[in-house]
């Protein structure tokens, strides 16, 4: 029996074809982007083969059942087989009208704030409006600080006054930064103010969805009435509209109505408008028409108020200490941190011990390993060397000109946010400066960060290189 079997064979809670599902959702919701996993796969339903030898996936229509096919289907394959640790035969079909309750597992959400599940267009001609909003994500429950300040400034003011001042409001930002906690925000505060008032929240997908939807079954009529006639559309990650033409179209379309009627547009993205790639250019210029404003990954500080905030949340309470030592380890997203709190909550319960650094760093022991083996200085110095296209030499040369001395102070940078190293051992990697050199370096690149549109994005860029 391999470890996968033994595993599943002792699960006590749950069946075994049922843990085997389960398992793999957990594993999916890790890897996953938030909104890709609660659009595409926590919908589904599974049905086990008594020997395990075939799972069959249960899709609510034709187009999710073929986009799942085409996107997920082999990567579910393949951790189905690596936790079961045999080949698992999947098959993908359509939900029966009328099915047994008792015939299907429906995987409980994994993630802590999980966006509600997508709603099909059409159970939403019903009387009461659904605005597929999480009420748990408002202003607050957002822990803010320097990487989100005005993003969440701008977000409040596009709530209370919404048609009128950056509109349309575009914030983007690498994964798990709180772009999707800050859109529900934005439509939980205005509802709390305007119950009447038609919001809603969508993934960029789901936009494609219901467009394919209106086009099969020639409903163009009624999409229009729905999109059209909103005071607030909140849609996040639209950089997933590209190489769609008719979905471009028809997101212009909605976007020119309701802008016409003083209704608001909120959108995120990973990239700033200009960085879209295969998105008309048309649309590229509304969205870059209103105010842009990016999140950044959170500082120090708010890594440790966000692991607090939420180790409460989950009824833990997490030493001071802990949350710094563990903030100092996960540096990258918000999403990261609620992991890395996940593993330490679970291995404090599991082995009845309290929460401590030495119990933080067993519980990520893997997690720690990686980030260590991954990320050094030399490692920093050829990647920055390698996009700005000069000598890895150059980073511990005495030569200045800003050629050099630009990426170089770049590197510095980074090395102080993704390694361990103190400041004069930075120093010492770049040729001997001294530590002011460093901190110079450091203060002038995150200064600048937060002014130069470029710039951060060149920061991301090297940022997503490093982390691989």
């Amino acid at each position: 029996m391999s470890e996968g079997q033994q595993k599943l064979a002792s699960t006590a809670s749950l069946g075994a074809g049922d843990s085997l599902w389960q398992a793999c959702v957990e594993q999916l919701a890790q890897e996953l982007p938030e909104q890709q996993y609660n659009t595409w796969i926590k919908p589904l339903a599974a049905q086990v083969s008594d020997d395990f030898s075939k799972v069959t996936l249960f899709v609510a229509n034709r187009f999710k059942l073929d986009w799942i096919r085409a996107q997920y289907a082999s990567r579910i394959a393949g951790t189905l087989e690596k936790l079961y640790g045999q080949p698992v035969q999947l098959e993908l079909a359509l939900t029966p009208r009328e099915a047994s309750a008792r015939t299907f597992v429906a995987p409980a959400s994994v993630e802590m704030g999980a966006a509600p599940e997508p709603a099909e267009m059409a159970e939403d001609s019903a009387p009461g409006f659904k605005t597929r909003l999480n009420s748990a994500l408002t202003f607050e429950t957002l822990v803010e600080g320097t990487a989100n300040r005005m993003a969440r400034a701008a977000a409040m003011h596009v709530s209370g006054t919404p048609g009128q001042l950056y509109n349309p409001l575009f914030i983007y930002g690498g994964v798990g930064l709180g772009k999707t906690h800050l859109v529900h925000a934005v439509g939980n505060k205005l509802l709390q103010d305007r119950p009447q008032a038609k919001v809603l929240y969508i993934h960029a997908e789901q936009f494609v969805s219901d467009v394919v939807k209106a086009y099969q079954r020639k409903t163009f009529d009624e999409f229009k009435e729905r999109y059209h006639s909103l005071d607030l559309l909140l849609i996040d990650d639209v950089q997933f509209f590209a190489n769609k033409d008719r979905t471009q179209e028809e997101f212009f379309n909605a976007f020119e109505a309701l802008l016409a009627k003083k209704s608001h547009i909120v959108m995120t993205s990973d990239t700033y408008p200009k960085g879209l790639t295969d998105i008309h250019e048309r649309l590229v210029s509304r969205f870059d028409s209103g105010l842009t404003v990016a999140i950044e990954p959170p500082e120090l500080e708010m890594r440790v108020a966000i692991l607090i905030n939420k180790a409460r949340a989950e009824g833990a309470e997490m030493p001071e200490e802990v949350a710094f030592f563990v903030a100092k380890n996960v540096r990258s997203n918000v999403r990261e941190l609620e992991g890395a709190l996940r593993k330490i909550l679970a291995y404090s319960r599991f082995n009845q011990k309290e929460v401590s650094i030495q119990l933080a760093r067993e519980a990520l022991r893997d997690l720690l390993s990686i980030q260590n083996r991954q990320i050094s200085v030399e490692n920093i110095q050829k990647t920055v060397a390698d996009y700005y296209k000069i000598k890895v030499a150059d980073m511990y040369s005495k030569k200045r000109p800003a050629s050099i001395a630009r990426p170089r102070q770049i590197a510095m940078y980074l090395a102080k946010e993704l390694t361990q190293k103190s400041l004069p051992e930075i120093g010492e990697l770049f040729g001997g400066r001294d530590h002011t050199t460093v901190l110079h370096a450091v203060r002038k690149i995150a200064g600048e960060r937060q002014q130069l549109t470029e710039l951060n994005q060149q920061l991301h860029v090297l940022e997503q290189t490093l982390k691989g």
